[in-house]
């Protein structure tokens, strides 16, 4: 489950969605970052990689589950096992080399 988890949060847009997941579910599939401004072609591109990439992966690992038709996720059966290295890593973001999330 360890190879999961940090696969998981290999990545910032998947990082985000759990973080978001975390404080409030359900959440919006796709969120762009807070603070970030995207353009059309741009947000298009992430709309598109996580619905081919990073939804598919945190379903298939159970940590979320996908609602296509509403276009929405909730915590999936496995999120009990990622959430407390979120925590983790939000009680320690200073700490950390890089920015979390």
């Amino acid at each position: 489950m360890l190879d999961e988890i940090m696969a998981a949060l290999a990545d910032e847009h998947r990082r985000e969605l759990l973080v978001a997941l975390s404080k409030h579910n359900p959440q919006a599939a796709v969120q762009t970052p807070e603070g970030v401004q995207l353009g059309d072609e741009q947000l298009e591109e992430l709309q598109i990689e996580m619905c081919h990439n990073h939804l598919p992966r945190l379903e298939d690992a159970g940590f979320i589950e996908w609602q296509k038709k509403q276009d929405i996720v909730v915590k999936g059966p496995e999120f009990e096992q990622i959430e407390p290295v979120l925590e983790m890593f939000e009680e320690n973001a200073d700490e950390l080399p890089v920015e979390w999330p």
